[in-house]
């Protein structure tokens, strides 16, 4: 740390989460005591964001006197310069799912298992975007009562593939309204626009789940610590710029009534509850609390967040924010 405060480097600081982590940084009152570092491709480099340069992420970039680094650049990226910059003294809070299966690297929700923040050895892993706000709304209820199992189904934001998939929606949207003939898709299996594809995500070969099935069924047992939760996934993506919703049943251990799930969520931190919240009031909004009358301990319920903000940049600006705040207590003591 230096003596105007922590040097924060963003890596990947032209992308969608790398744009909004600025914005988070700001808003959340980092960038005034901190210097922030952007990095980027080599493409990228040159270019000025609110006043800063953006430095070419390659072999001649300057890597030393780093204190926190937040990556959103591809899993490829993480795995490539991560390490380097835990190497030259960093802690790398990463976006990408490169790490988020190693036992050894934390895999954190900043309201439900800082805890863990203890244990990092200088890589930190932040979870999918859809596993994240279905954590913060599930980790009250996995206190109170247990959960045996879960059943979600996602309908998520093209934003989650990126920016060329947000101007592909764009595109195709204007086609169609304009009456003119659909470009060819261009990002996924058949056009977005107007259209839902019952898969979102990649197959791996010799498997019928997409990868975003696999990484919500990984990491919400990784982050709830529990092993033995059943869970149960379908992908799904919409025609919606941002925000991913998720239609979720959860069984649990013990009963469980609307009225004392609402109470948790009510006070739970990161929460607000809806009567029927939508994908343009963001964050993450609870709603729809009800009992499912199949079965005697289960509870369904609407999850809606922002994946850009909540689930990646915010979290990831979240948990810098706790390193700060435990490394001053430290020397404070």
């Amino acid at each position: 740390m230096s003596a105007a405060g922590y040097r924060i480097a963003v890596v990947g600081a032209t992308g969608a989460v790398g744009t909004v982590m600025l914005q988070c940084l700001k808003e959340r009152g980092l960038d005034r005591d901190n210097e922030i570092i952007l990095f980027a491709t080599a493409r990228s480099a040159g270019k000025v964001i609110d006043g800063r340069t953006v430095r070419a992420l390659d072999e001649s970039a300057d890597l030393s006197g780093i204190d926190i680094a937040l990556f959103s650049a591809g899993g490829g990226t993480s795995k490539e310069w991560a390490p380097r910059f835990v190497e030259a003294g960093a802690t790398v809070i990463d976006n990408s799912s490169a790490f988020r299966r190693d036992p050894d690297v934390p895999l954190v929700v900043s309201e439900v298992n800082p805890h863990v923040l203890r244990e990092h050895r200088g890589l930190i892993a932040n979870p999918n975007c859809s596993t994240m706000q279905l954590m913060v709304a599930l980790a009250p209820i996995q206190r109170e009562v247990g959960i045996a199992r879960l059943v979600v189904s996602t309908y998520q934001s093209v934003s989650g593939t990126g920016v060329k998939a947000v101007d592909a929606l764009d595109d195709e949207a204007r086609a169609s309204l304009a009456g003119e003939p659909l470009p060819e898709p261009a990002i996924y299996p058949d056009n977005i626009a107007f259209n839902v594809i019952g898969a979102a995500g990649n197959f791996a070969e010799g498997d019928d789940h997409t990868d975003e099935e696999r990484k919500m069924m990984f990491e919400t047992r990784k982050i709830l610590e529990d092993e033995s939760i059943g869970v149960a996934v379908t992908c799904v993506r919409v025609p919606v710029r941002v925000c991913h919703s998720e239609a979720v049943n959860v069984q649990t251990r013990k009963p469980l009534s609307p009225d004392r799930a609402r109470e948790l969520l009510a006070d739970a931190p990161g929460v607000a509850l809806h009567q029927v919240a939508t994908p343009l009031q963001a964050e993450v909004f609870v709603s729809r609390i009800r009992r499912d009358e199949s079965h005697p301990h289960a509870l369904q319920m609407w999850v809606v967040s922002d994946n850009l903000r909540k689930g990646a940049a915010t979290n990831a600006v979240q948990i810098a924010e706790l390193l700060v705040e435990g490394r001053a207590s430290q020397l404070a003591a």
